[in-house]
């Protein structure tokens, strides 16, 4: 499939639900969508197009959480961001890591990190934090206070 067609199919396949589609350059393509198509989008990319999941990122946004998933469609050398926003009162999505198994830890260390829950994630244990870190408080947030006044925190989290 050429990069051309891949992207027509994207926007006739996906028209109620990308928000916006920048074509950056020859190999780069964001595409934002609407939150609640995240898993038929990434499906489609990953067993439709054979692309492969590269990683995804969180973000904390002002105004939202934002997710970047991001997807590699080796034959035609084509990377596809895929972007979601959340809102910072309920930052909830479904999970991608249940169909692609892949995503499971990105999702998990969003979650832990960032405060993010993916609905039906397969295994939403900690992957970072230790133990003892209190539930509710997430290190990677803007609004993230220091909770041990005894902690040393000079090298991260």
């Amino acid at each position: 499939m050429t990069r051309a067609r891949v992207l027509e199919d994207l926007k006739t396949r996906f028209s109620d639900d990308i928000i916006e589609l920048f074509d950056k350059s020859p190999n780069r393509v964001y595409m934002e969508i609407r939150p609640g198509a995240v898993v038929c989008v990434g499906l489609y990319l990953f067993r439709d197009l054979g692309a492969r999941f590269n990683i995804a990122s969180g973000i904390d946004m002002p105004d939202c959480f934002e997710i970047l998933y991001h997807f590699t469609v080796e034959d035609i050398d084509l990377l596809i961001s895929v972007r979601v926003k959340l809102p910072r009162e309920a930052p909830r999505i479904q999970s991608l890591g249940r169909h692609i198994e892949a995503v499971n830890w990105i999702e998990r260390e969003m979650h832990e990190l960032l405060g993010i829950e993916f609905i039906d994630h397969p295994d939403p244990r900690r992957l970072l934090l230790p133990d003892s870190w209190p539930e509710g408080v997430y290190p990677l947030r803007q609004d993230y206070r220091e909770w041990d006044p005894s902690a040393i925190r000079d090298r991260g989290v």
